[in-house]
């Protein structure tokens, strides 16, 4: 077990956050200016100004700097959508790998490697091909990922407990095994359906985009981002006794076993609709709260709102990445974070003792 390292004060913790949150704010006008054709921050700031003002306020924009004209139009309606759309979608997904981190007590855990974001887009291929779920609103798709994250997370949960108490190996074999099938699933009904435009759609899904954001799209994403950030911060407690085991919790007056299915259903919440905004964008979860982990500890009073902020601000800069390391092209921004995460998973695979809570790794 590593040793256990000074933990910092609660004062820095809290100006961390202050400075992450502040970092966010600006990263979002700065990274507007990154593209195929560079932007002067002023003229960012300028048409994000107008544009504020005549939404809250009322106020007319200028002509030079209305809907319709170049910059306009690349500001508000091309890269600030999906720069906002990164942000809810890192912060939804380092929160769910928190929350998957304590429930099994495990740092591998983590919504991709456990099978959850392929459960979310099968459900976007049915919802999509299929049009299962129709029924549901104008919004099934997100629905139908949701369910399909939501089946997955217990199914993954229930196998890895077949036979005896779950541990990392059984964890990560269920997680492989079930999102074998569901890609297995997914990929056998995009072979037998002809519509170029859903077989375009899901190629997309499964290689994670934010090019396709939007305003709607984002507002939904915000708030179940915002909800999903919101009750966590109120369950610290729970998930710091989620690592010293049921027995210790059982004697201090708490049973686990029900938080664990409210934490699985709104982490399904979360990946079913991040999935549904941007694809399936992996090791988010597993990478960004390892980091902070390090940094900060254990104690889910600092890691909740430090992954949230870091998840955003992570996702965020590496979607500007993918539109600027190419000159020309863009890169998915699931295959960027593939690339970054995978070794950062298998240095956790090889390093067995992790000390995390008393779990094994």
């Amino acid at each position: 077990m590593i040793p256990r390292k000074r933990r910092p004060a609660d004062g820095l913790v809290a100006a961390t956050v202050v400075l992450l949150a502040a970092g966010l704010g600006v990263s979002l006008v700065v990274a507007v200016s990154f593209g195929t054709t560079r932007l002067p921050v002023g003229q960012v700031y300028t048409v994000l100004r107008y544009e504020l003002a005549h939404r809250l306020l009322g106020q007319p924009i200028p002509e030079a700097w209305a809907p319709g004209t170049a910059v306009h139009d690349v500001v508000w309606l091309i890269r600030l959508p999906r720069l906002v759309l990164a942000a809810a979608v890192g912060s939804s997904l380092s929160l769910c790998g928190v929350a998957m981190q304590a429930i099994v007590k495990n740092p591998l855990a983590d919504p991709y490697i456990l099978g959850v974001s392929s459960g979310a887009g099968l459900g976007v291929t049915l919802a999509v091909l299929l049009g299962v779920g129709t029924a549901l609103g104008g919004n099934y798709v997100g629905l139908m990922a949701f369910a399909g994250a939501l089946a997955i997370s217990f199914a993954v949960v229930v196998l890895a407990n077949v036979g005896g108490r779950a541990n990392s190996v059984k964890l990560l074999l269920a997680g492989s095994a079930l999102s074998a099938v569901c890609g297995a699933g997914s990929q056998f009904l995009l072979y037998i359906h002809s519509a170029d435009r859903a077989a375009t759609e899901i190629l997309r899904w499964t290689m994670g985009s934010l090019a396709a954001a939007d305003w709607p799209v984002n507002g939904v994403m915000l708030t179940v981002a915002a909800g999903g950030t919101a009750f966590f911060l109120t369950q610290s407690r729970t998930l710091n006794l989620m690592l010293l085991g049921d027995e210790t919790a059982v004697t201090l007056g708490t049973d686990l076993y029900r938080y664990r299915l409210v934490y699985l259903t709104v982490s399904a919440l979360l990946v079913g609709f991040s999935v549904y905004a941007a694809g399936a964008i992996g090791f988010v979860g597993l990478v960004v709260p390892h980091v902070v982990r390090l940094l900060f500890g254990t104690d889910h009073r600092r890691l909740v709102p430090l992954c949230a902020l870091s998840g955003a601000l992570f996702l965020l800069w590496a979607d500007v990445l993918c539109r600027t390391i190419l000159p020309g092209n863009e890169i998915p921004v699931g295959i960027l974070t593939a690339m970054l995460g995978a070794p950062v998973f298998l240095y956790l695979m090889v390093r067995r003792r992790y000390g995390f809570g008393g779990g094994e790794a």
